[in-house]
């Protein structure tokens, strides 16, 4: 197939496509749009899912759904295998899952003449500092700087497996392009959120929400002072769809590997602004009495995220320029101030999916349930 399915093999044959965390935040919204794509008759969909329930209610929208998880080495290494395009949506941490999916596109590129893409999805926490909010910084992050990028430590967050991933470009039998979101907020919607099997949650928004309830008061790492930037999800998953496109028709145009780090960004907040206004909203439905943010413990760290370490991410600095992102025609149109505005139907929509779990599992209000 060459490096890319040629337009004549496209015309006449379909593009496999597998995609890894399809009922996810993210990964549902970009299915959503691949499912809604003008040449969607092009392209042969599978989805790797937990729930039998979800694997069928996918069916009836057209995607093919293997049962199982990123942990089931072998039948992720075969999935892989068999995609022209992996769609990596799930856990930007996992090096295990991204090592053994680069094992099955290798596997696919020595049986074949094809080298095939891996679009994958970091974070900015890769970005972070050791602010522990208390400073900001003036360091800002350009995608059209890969010195920059590749300067980063190889022990900051999600950055083994991005390190794991531009290595197997390097080598040549796939091409690589790593999306890296801000702090995405908003709430889904879609498809796959209206028949109930996608996640219409982020997690750092609904995480201080969830904690702010339990401890009867909003909180921040030390004083909030860090920045990072921030990106709502419709422009997230549009992104993910500019950069398929561009790639498919214009593959040129499209840098990969060391080159193919694409930042998702359209504003930037203070974490004391943040959680102020988290604060203000669940003071406003009246599930605080005050609005004033509090400092986190490390025992409140450890109890919100499992880790102080992990914690502390959400007191770093973490600011970029989606400049590479834009110059392929993505126009983000959501700013810091819709992330404000949208605060209110947040906390509101959050306790409502948390009634519903209480209702069904009989906790406590108090208890933090996983949202799926």
């Amino acid at each position: 197939m060459g490096q890319l399915l040629s337009r004549s093999t496209q015309s006449t044959a379909q593009i496999p496509i597998l995609i890894l965390g399809a009922t996810g935040y993210i990964g549902g919204s970009v299915l959503s749009r691949l499912l809604a794509h003008p040449d969607v008759e092009r392209f042969e969909i599978t989805a790797l899912v937990r729930s039998a329930e979800k694997a069928e209610r996918l069916r009836e929208l057209g995607v093919k759904t293997v049962i199982g998880s990123t942990d089931d080495a072998e039948k992720l290494e075969t999935l892989a295998s068999q995609a022209h395009i992996v769609f990596s949506m799930v856990d930007a941490d996992d090096l295990a899952a991204i090592q053994t999916i680069l094992r099955g596109l290798k596997k696919r590129h020595d049986t074949s003449s094809d080298i095939p893409i891996l679009i994958h999805t970091s974070g900015a926490a890769v970005l972070g500092d050791q602010a522990k909010g208390l400073h900001d910084s003036d360091v800002i992050y350009d995608d059209t700087n890969f010195e920059q990028i590749e300067a980063l430590p190889p022990s900051q967050p999600h950055h083994d497996v991005d390190i794991a991933i531009v290595e197997a470009d390097k080598q040549g039998y796939l091409k690589s392009y790593i999306v890296v979101p801000s702090l995405v907020h908003g709430i889904a919607s879609g498809p796959l959120v209206d028949i109930g099997i996608q996640n219409p949650f982020s997690m750092q928004i609904p995480g201080f929400i969830l904690a702010g309830l339990d401890r009867g008061q909003v909180g921040m790492v030390g004083e909030g002072r860090a920045i990072w930037s921030n990106v709502h999800i419709d422009d997230v998953a549009n992104l993910f769809l500019v950069l398929f496109d561009t790639i498919l028709s214009n593959p040129e145009k499209v840098g990969h590997g060391s080159e193919g780090y694409f930042f998702a960004e359209n504003g930037e907040h203070t974490w004391y602004d943040l959680s102020k206004a988290i604060g203000e909203a669940l003071v406003q439905a009246g599930l605080s009495k005050d609005s004033e943010p509090t400092s986190l413990t490390d025992d409140e760290l450890i109890k919100y995220t499992g880790s102080v370490e992990r914690g502390e991410q959400m007191g770093t600095n973490a600011r970029c320029r989606a400049n590479k992102a834009r110059a392929l025609g993505w126009n983000p149109t959501k700013t810091s101030q819709d992330m404000f505005d949208g605060l209110n139907l947040q906390v509101d929509a959050l306790v409502k999916a948390m009634q519903a779990k209480q209702q069904k599992a009989s906790t406590s209000l108090h208890h933090i349930p996983e949202i799926d």
